[in-house]
């Protein structure tokens, strides 16, 4: 999951994928300390998932306005150009 995609999501929508996540991780915590994991770097992926989740809940919460590296690329490159 990119973090494009997480901020286009609802708060209704990051709620929910955030809860699922977690509770995701904790299934894999599980299978990881019975030895049935199959795959464990789907657990670092489900952390850094939750950290974004959680990163643009904050930021909502904040007000606060992030503008995307897309726009600050090109932004410099215009300012370069002159």
């Amino acid at each position: 999951m990119k973090i494009v995609e997480v901020r286009n999501f609802t708060d209704s929508e990051l709620v929910a994928k955030k809860k699922d996540a977690r509770q995701e991780y904790f299934n894999l915590r599980l299978q990881q300390q019975t030895g049935a994991l199959e795959k464990p770097s789907r657990l670092n992926e489900l952390r850094k998932d939750v950290a974004k989740l959680e990163t643009v809940l904050s930021e909502r919460r904040l007000g606060l306005k992030v503008k995307s590296r897309t726009a600050k690329k090109s932004a410099a490159t215009a300012e370069k150009k002159k």
